[in-house]
């Protein structure tokens, strides 16, 4: 009776041990008929969380300041999502936009010369600090500036 409980006791156990499920989705489309209601194909990888979207590189100069910014980012560990800096057209003058290093964090948008102009998005809410809050609605001429390559 007692290895009988004991057998049980194990199969419960490593039944109910959280496994680790991957999910995607497949990049190239079916060959067969598809079922109703089953989603269409994608062109990308969805297991990759990253923006579909590629920004063009910026080949302009770097103010010192933001080479501070960015040697700043490279003495601290590795962040999760990763560090981008992107260039902007906001208002008719150019921003550098620093992605958030994580969770309900703020992601930070300077002027030229290094002034923090305002926090769009992150934090509790999600929507910033509330002083740009058309940034993602009137944003421009998007330039990527420097991601974190490690």
């Amino acid at each position: 009776m007692r290895l009988l409980f004991l057998a049980a006791s194990l199969l419960l156990t490593s039944a109910c041990a959280p496994q680790q499920v991957s999910v995607t989705t497949p990049a190239t489309p079916s060959r067969g008929p598809i079922a109703p209601g089953t989603p269409a194909s994608t062109k990308t990888n969805t297991v990759d969380p990253g923006s579909a979207r590629v920004a063009k590189s910026d080949t302009a100069a770097r103010p010192a300041w933001l080479k501070a910014r960015i040697a700043a980012v490279l003495s601290e560990r590795k962040r999760n999502p990763i560090t981008r800096i992107l260039r902007y057209q906001y208002e008719d003058k150019d921003v550098y936009y620093q992605s958030a290093p994580c969770c309900d964090q703020y992601s930070q948008v300077f002027d030229t010369k290094g002034k923090l102009v305002c926090q769009p998005d992150g934090g509790i809410t999600g929507k910033g600090d509330g002083q740009c809050p058309d940034f993602e609605k009137n944003k421009s001429n998007e330039k990527l500036v420097w991601q974190d390559p490690r």
